[in-house]
């Protein structure tokens, strides 16, 4: 099987980082994490403007018309680039949430038991609920917004809400829920892999530039594996995330969020010991990736959950 990009799929990953880079560079980024986080509602339209969200409607409903496959791609840059808000779960919600596609609506996800980020100023929820998903929309979103309280979050550019039982707030059910957790793991796992792949560009240039003893910190054999782990890691996880984007197959699924979260966490990690101390302070953005990578790493398919998809799998 070639797992080769196609011509048309590397115009697509190089076009949303040049947007990205362009419209969301490292300043915008700050400003979005010392602000306390948020939705940016003009960036979110501007996202809506270059097809994101619209990316897997067929053309016939105003959409891109591509597939999981290239969603994958797209994220796999927002998620280098850090970008806030609940990406995944607008895009996958774009069929259903009117202005979703165009990015004048905001969907925030929803999960038992979980904070909610982003809720406030969220234009429908998505709530997941083991297999079954539904939208609560309107006057039951507005009193579950009322009823939730804000929780401290370990990621500043995602604020949080604990919000009451979900079950008490009706909405639109939603078929094939299964489906829809299985791409949000996936969307979420190539997040993970664009964090991870830059956690190692941010390793590899510090140890190049950094110096100690009249050399660069890269020469040091230590330094060397670091950054080899991570080399490693990242790889791994891009073949399983790219495999299950042309498979769809659900086990795939759950070893790509698997292997890209533990990418992602254990990237931001080692680049931490890479920067030294200099790696917790505010003005890197080393510890912003790690914070980020865990908490992905506990929403639409949680790590336990995962490894009993694939021990099921094995029985």
């Amino acid at each position: 099987m070639d797992f080769q990009l196609s011509q048309d799929q590397r115009a697509l990953r190089a076009g949303i980082r040049d947007l990205l880079d362009g419209r969301f560079g490292r300043d915008r980024m700050r400003a979005a994490h010392e602000r306390g986080g948020g939705v940016d509602r003009a960036w979110w339209r501007e996202l809506g403007a270059a097809g994101v969200f619209a990316l897997r409607l067929p053309e016939t409903a105003g959409g891109v018309g591509l597939g999981l496959a290239e969603s994958v791609l797209v994220f796999e840059e927002i998620g280098r680039a850090l970008l806030p808000g609940p990406l995944a779960a607008t895009q996958l919600a774009a069929g259903s949430v009117k202005g979703a596609a165009e990015g004048e609506a905001v969907v925030a996800l929803a999960e038992t038991g979980r904070p909610v980020g982003h809720l406030e100023g969220a234009d429908a929820l998505l709530v997941l609920d083991g297999d079954r998903t539904r939208l609560v929309t309107g006057g039951a979103l507005r009193r579950l917004v009322r009823e939730a309280r804000p929780v401290r979050s370990l990621d500043p550019g995602t604020p949080l809400w604990r919000v009451p039982e979900l079950s008490a707030y009706e909405g639109e059910a939603l078929p094939d829920g299964a489906r829809l957790r299985r791409e949000g793991a996936l969307l979420t796992a190539a997040e993970q892999l664009g964090s991870a792949a830059r956690s190692l560009e941010a390793a590899v240039q510090h140890a190049g530039e950094r110096e100690q003893f009249g050399s660069p910190i890269g020469a040091f054999q230590a330094v060397k594996h670091l950054c080899a782990g991570m080399l490693v890691r990242a790889g791994t996880a891009r073949g399983a995330v790219y495999a299950a984007a042309v498979t769809g197959d659900p086990v795939e699924a759950a070893a790509a969020k698997l292997l890209a979260d533990e990418a992602a966490v254990d990237n931001a990690r080692d680049c931490l010991q890479v920067y030294g101390g200099m790696g917790f302070t505010w003005e890197a953005d080393v510890h912003l990736r790690l914070k980020r990578a865990w908490l992905r790493a506990g929403q639409w398919l949680t790590a336990a959950d995962a490894e009993e998809a694939l021990a099921a799998d094995l029985g």
